[in-house]
């Protein structure tokens, strides 16, 4: 594990000494590290049991800092008032898309159970607005778009993550890996996770605001507070057999909403400690899993894949903003910028020890492949893309 370790905090190191060069080109991080850990892997430097090992702990620990610093961010009052485009992506877009790929899905694998068809389809509904940062971070794009791209990536991974247990908990229980109350299992983890995270979070955001009132602490440690309530609010949802992922979600939601206006400094912190988890866990995924997905994707794969994209995201999208004043350029750009990043890679891992394995290895080679092919497509279409984008806009 060190040598694997290393490799990460080498490379790691060189990226961050040349990020702002690369920024100004169509290189994003994750292509750039997903591409050096395949590479690495062809050489066979790193052995493979020591990087798995690493990879599971760094991509939980990502996920972890990734739900909570994304759910943190929402503004309640705001998106109840305004933001009418994120709200109908999250609740209309988010379950169609679910529901038109588990059709594509059961039609392209006829063996599969529709639970299984299900669960993979809520794998690739998450969006990950870093694949496409140079959108996101471009001024050129009118700053409500911006937003709504923002707002739906920050949201989605941590609103479809209980759809994926729920669907991976029946998976396994209709296959017969699941011992116990199916039911007390599921409201275990979909009740007692959100409980504890909206808690604890909650708890945490009152105690750091009368630490900071009091003179007790200085914004030099509110970061590094968030990011223990995070991992606190996980810990703690395990120890009742609740989901810590869920409860680091809820308790970002409850934090962000107590702390309120100091909650962009804070986040701006765990998002930018967690960059290095984030980095490591692409590269560890290019090491670990992008060979044996490459080697394992069929057709039928390549074409879910290709389905999730190009077609049932784009028109999800399309059919939420139906009524809006969202106009059809826009519905276009939206729907093509969903990019699949880091939570659909690690939702798969998060369930592939739980369900059969005759579904387990096809789910996790369809999600990392989803995850390369979408960091290549994103990434080099993102700066032309905005540049488009923001130029009809003028029209």
């Amino acid at each position: 594990m060190q040598v694997a370790l290393l490799i990460v905090m080498l490379s790691v190191v060189i990226y961050a000494l040349t990020a702002k060069r690369l920024s100004s080109t169509m290189l994003t991080s994750p292509m750039i590290f997903l591409a050096l850990g395949y590479v690495i892997s062809l050489g066979g430097v790193v052995p493979s049991e020591h990087s798995e090992e690493l990879l599971h702990i760094v991509a939980e620990a990502a996920l972890i800092i990734l739900l909570f610093a994304d759910a943190s961010l929402t503004d309640f009052n705001a998106l109840k008032k305004r933001y009418l485009w994120p709200k109908r992506m999250l609740l209309i877009g988010l379950p169609l898309a679910i529901l038109m790929c588990s059709v594509a899905a059961s039609m392209l694998f006829p063996s599969w159970s529709v639970f299984a068809a299900a669960l993979v389809a809520s794998i690739l509904a998450p969006t990950d607005a870093a694949l496409g940062q140079a959108v996101v971070s471009n001024k050129s794009v009118p700053i409500e778009e911006r937003r709504t791209l923002t707002v739906e990536s920050g949201l989605n991974d941590g609103l479809a993550l209980p759809v994926v247990l729920f669907f991976a908990c029946t998976l396994a229980t209709i296959e017969g890996e699941h011992n116990g109350n199916f039911l007390i299992f599921t409201a275990q983890q979909l009740i007692l996770g959100p409980a504890i995270g909206v808690l604890v979070g909650w708890l945490g955001g009152k105690a750091l605001l009368k630490s900071v009132n009091r003179g007790l602490t200085d914004t030099q440690f509110e970061g590094i507070a968030a990011i223990a309530i995070a991992i606190l609010a996980y810990l703690a949802a395990n120890m009742v057999d609740g989901n810590g992922f869920i409860a680091a979600f809820c308790a970002g939601l409850a934090f962000g909403h107590v702390v309120k206006e100091r909650v962009k400094h804070v986040s701006e912190f765990v998002e930018s400690e967690g960059q290095i988890l984030v980095w490591g866990s692409f590269l560890l995924i290019g090491i670990v899993l992008l060979p044996e997905a490459l080697s394992a994707l069929t057709l039928p794969m390549a074409i879910l894949i290709g389905l999730s994209l190009f077609v049932i995201r784009p028109l999800s999208i399309w059919i939420s903003l139906m009524g809006t004043d969202a106009p059809p350029i826009t519905r276009l750009f939206f729907g093509w910028f969903g990019p699949r990043g880091l939570a659909t890679a690690l939702f798969a891992l998060l369930i592939v020890g739980d369900i059969n394995h005759s579904y387990a290895e096809p789910v996790l080679v369809i999600a990392i492949n989803a995850v390369w092919i979408s960091a290549l497509l994103h990434g080099m279409s993102a700066a032309p893309g905005a540049r488009w984008y923001s130029n009809k806009k003028k029209c």
